[in-house]
């Protein structure tokens, strides 16, 4: 059904319309390829809290909460982007972590705490859907609070300070095409969606299935991204010139990440 159907358009109706001509028309701010500066990210402020103890591993800020045995055994886990997870002390200052899409490895993972106790390392190795070149990270954390008693040292709350990242896992292009937008990342990910908020399916991706994006003014648009029909992440992206600004909110864990991207 025609939503512009009747005899009265509401202005802000009309302001969208405005808004996505001027998006589509010509040569659209977005297109091209973007490299994110992981030196310019601002990540939220709130913690990741997970502890290992007495043969368990549990994430409780993740949403659902996680409580697996940490038995280096893959693991049934319910409303993750994964099947199965796999945890396992590696020795008194590290873990490894493991999960599987569809017995595949989505990716596997180290955090190792430092020898004073106050930073955690996180590397992480993503292993495309597609089969192409996996994309490796560093995460820096400090530590929240104190460590609690009777836990494994890589245990506690954890704020994220810094983002390392192979370049494949930082790059994207957009483009622009009559009414839809073509979003494709390095890693595999892909989709095609029109602007006016509808859902699209979205290919290589392990954190979401579908995707809407909406055009929020001529330099704007807002992506929303869903996992078996539930909102997990909403995006919005804002173009200044050959400068692209990203918020990221987490729906599942309020949290919100802010990148910088620069077109090449």
């Amino acid at each position: 059904m025609n939503k512009f159907e009747g005899c009265e358009v509401p202005m802000i109706l009309v302001a969208a319309v405005l808004w996505t001509t001027m998006l589509c028309g010509a040569q659209s701010d977005f297109n091209g390829a973007w490299r994110v500066d992981a030196a310019q990210s601002k990540f939220s402020s709130q913690s990741n809290d997970f502890y290992v103890a007495q043969g368990w591993y549990h994430c409780t800020s993740c949403n659902p909460v996680i409580d697996v045995q940490a038995n280096g055994q893959d693991h049934a886990v319910r409303g993750e982007p994964y099947d199965t997870l796999s945890v396992r002390d590696i020795d008194p200052h590290a873990i490894e972590l493991i999960a599987k899409k569809h017995g595949n490895v989505a990716y596997d993972q180290t955090r190792t705490v430092s020898v004073n106790g106050k930073e955690l390392t996180v590397k992480t190795t993503v292993h495309p859907m597609n089969g192409s070149k996996p994309v490796a990270s560093e995460i820096l954390c400090v530590r929240v609070g104190v460590l609690p008693s009777g836990v494994h040292a890589t245990s506690g709350q954890w704020r994220i300070e810094k983002l390392n990242e192979t370049s494949n896992g930082l790059t994207f292009t957009e483009k622009v095409t009559g009414q839809k937008i073509t979003t494709t990342e390095a890693s595999g990910e892909t989709f095609t969606a029109k602007l006016d908020g509808t859902s699209a399916p979205v290919k290589g991706a392990y954190g979401f299935d579908s995707v809407s994006v909406k055009t929020i003014n001529p330099h704007t648009i807002e992506e929303t991204e869903k996992r078996g029909g539930a909102v997990v992440h909403v995006t919005r992206m804002t173009v200044n010139g050959n400068t692209m600004r990203i918020e990221e909110t987490d729906k599942l864990t309020g949290r919100t990440d802010n990148f910088v991207a620069h077109k090449e």
